[in-house]
């Protein structure tokens, strides 16, 4: 997914991640993925931490056409073998609808640069390489 998102980059498309903020119900699995944040920072992807309340939704949308929202973590163990579901569609008017409902959504979170990542406390990054050998079955 990390690959994807560099290479999609690099063919100067704007790609922005919303993530959960203080209000977690997996700290461990927010912890692992923290590793990989540093190289999709670097090449100009943009991380969001919401603030308010916990984010579960998971919402893609491609080009105002394309929308893809539901429980659906967006990597390989989530695709292959959770029980969980997400909704399909391809429609500029509901792409619309949910991109608005996703730039609100950044109005309540705080951005999260490179120069934040490279800054985390010792534990953190301690806690990610702990937890990279079991990170693909959190």
């Amino acid at each position: 997914m990390i690959a994807a998102l560099i290479a999609a980059r690099n063919r100067n498309v704007r790609v922005r991640i919303l993530l959960p903020g203080p209000h977690i119900d997996a700290i461990t699995v927010k912890t692992a993925s923290k590793t990989s944040w540093g190289a999709l920072l670097q090449t100009g992807v943009e991380i969001h931490i919401y603030q308010p309340t916990m984010l579960h939704t998971k919402l893609l949308i491609i080009d105002t056409m394309f929308v893809s929202v539901g429980s659906t973590n967006f990597d390989m163990r989530s695709l292959r073998i959770n029980d969980e579901a997400n909704l399909n569609i391809y429609s500029n008017d509901f792409a619309t609808q949910m991109t608005a409902v996703f730039e609100n959504d950044l109005l309540a979170s705080e951005p999260y640069s490179f120069a934040h990542w490279t800054s985390r406390p010792w534990h953190e990054k301690l806690s990610e390489r702990v937890l990279l050998p079991i990170r693909s079955q959190l």
